[in-house]
């Protein structure tokens, strides 16, 4: 199951009864906001508003709005299933072939991985109109204010591409961009992200510009890699070909040297200028605070292209669960084996909705040595974006970290305060407002899994509630004698 584009997503869905279309005039500030917090929240379908006052393109919302809408545009029916490819493709590049039949399956294999990569083209259906210069126009679009104390209308679902100055290494990530004029957008690069990375290193080679383009409406797998928190030098549109088993097909823009997904609906080209910031905020984040006014990068439009009737996707934020959940979902189970590779010694992983992906991170592990539950902690906090994980929480390996009235029954009973909670100080998230100081603050890691003799406990620890595997099995099969 693959889809070339947005398009053939939302027939998909349709197939399956998952979009409702709105045919009544609806207003682009606030209005499209409460209809689709209400639907995502009910556990609803993707919305396309066909009707929206003032223009004539139509808005997409809510297409990755439950789990199975999200496995779907990933091409498997689970997003466990992604857990297992992930498996599958590591295990290509880290098991040597012993056999001659091992060696020619990985050369297929590999192969096949290489099929995936992506792939220029000449032309592409998001430069079926182009307006260069003064034609090009950011209202020309219909952006959403979300939010009673949003800063202004905001591109809430773009991909934005750019090229590191010093290595042309290619990122792609989510930021959102608050519109300010025809011609210019606020770029909310975070610290931590590798778009900020790459504005940094314009900024210490002093170049005059740097060039970006933001792609709206790609393929969903290609839409749903820009939330990844892969490695700088990993490139997401190779990640995305590699999901979806087919290439990505990539078309150079018309006004600047970067390359983008040629299947989408519309494209932003631009550039910032290193070392010019604007205010931008306040913005209803999904952390479900407003994230506050802050200086931030600005993005200068020099072409819009787009297909010839475009449709505007955006997603929705705010208190969670939004559409943002079920998205970092999918990420934790890509993730997964990953994080695995370096820590063999987790069984399973949980980022939940109210720890807003990275407030919040729940590890199950099989617990060996002295020390070792600290030892995953630190490893963890020293992972990549994982640095930015203001709690975690470790359980036994029997524990199902995806039950959190399990794992509230086991950090209730398990810790002892004195010797199981563990703080320790470093970066937060930009949008965290809890920490005294912006982008640092403390952290705080949770030791719930039962002690013994390894951890210097004298006390016998007691075991679990258990009935017998016989008795439930003697009941079971008598169900139907007790009249239920």
């Amino acid at each position: 199951m693959g889809y070339r584009n947005l398009r053939e997503f939302i027939k998909f869905l349709e197939s399956k009864n998952e979009v409702h279309y709105i045919d009544a005039p609806v207003s682009r500030d606030l209005e499209i906001t409460e209809i689709t917090d209400r639907s995502v929240k009910s556990g609803g379908p993707a919305l396309y508003f066909r009707n929206v006052e003032g223009f004539s393109i139509p808005i997409v919302t809510n297409i990755f709005g439950t789990h199975q809408r999200m496995a779907w545009a990933l091409g498997v029916e689970s997003t466990d299933d992604l857990t297992q490819k992930v498996r599958d493709i590591l295990g290509i590049v880290k098991t040597p072939p012993e056999s001659l039949f091992d060696k020619l399956k990985t050369l297929k294999d590999m192969a096949g991985l290489a099929k995936t990569q992506p792939k220029t083209v000449s032309s592409g259906p998001c430069q079926e109109v182009v307006k260069m210069g003064s034609e090009a126009d950011l209202n020309f679009l219909p952006h959403l204010k979300c939010w009673p104390d949003d800063g202004g209308r905001y591109i809430t679902l773009p991909l934005v591409i750019s090229r590191d100055p010093a290595t042309g290494k290619r990122n792609v990530g989510t930021y959102r961009m608050q519109v300010y004029d025809s011609h210019t957008a606020g770029m909310h690069w975070q610290s931590h992200k590798v778009g900020a990375s790459h504005y940094r290193s314009g900024e210490l080679q002093k170049l005059e510009k740097m060039e970006v383009a933001v792609a709206l409406g790609a393929d969903p797998t290609t839409m749903w890699t820009g939330a990844l928190p892969l490695p700088p030098d990993m490139d997401e549109i190779a990640v995305s070909g590699v999901v979806s088993n087919s290439a990505v097909q990539m078309v150079k823009c018309k006004s600047i040297d970067l390359e983008v997904p040629a299947n989408s609906e519309m494209v932003l080209e631009g550039y910032v200028i290193p070392g010019e910031l604007r205010e931008e905020g306040p913005f209803g984040d999904h952390t479900g605070y407003y994230s506050l006014e802050d200086d931030y990068p600005v993005f200068h439009l020099t072409a819009i292209t787009h297909k010839k009737d475009p449709i505007y996707p955006a997603t929705v934020v705010g208190r969670p669960p939004s559409e943002d959940f079920f998205m970092g979902k999918a990420v934790e189970r890509l993730m997964l084996p990953a994080l695995q590779l370096t820590l063999p010694e987790i069984v399973d992983i949980n980022m939940p909705a109210e720890g807003v992906f990275h407030n919040l991170v729940i590890v199950s592990m099989k617990k060996e040595y002295p020390g070792h539950t600290r030892k995953v902690m630190n490893a963890i906090w020293g992972l990549g974006l994982m640095m930015l994980a203001k709690g975690i929480i470790i359980v036994d390996d029997n524990v199902n970290v995806q039950d959190l009235s399990e794992v509230a029954w086991r950090v209730s009973s398990n810790i002892n305060p004195d010797t199981d909670l563990v703080i320790t100080e470093g970066p937060v998230d930009d949008l965290d407002h809890s920490s005294p100081t912006p982008k640092y603050g403390s952290k705080l890691g949770i030791d719930a899994t039962k002690k013994n003799e390894m951890d210097g406990r004298k006390r016998i620890w007691p075991p679990d509630v258990i009935m017998s595997e016989e008795m439930k099995f003697q009941v079971t099969n008598r169900w139907a004698e007790y009249g239920f």
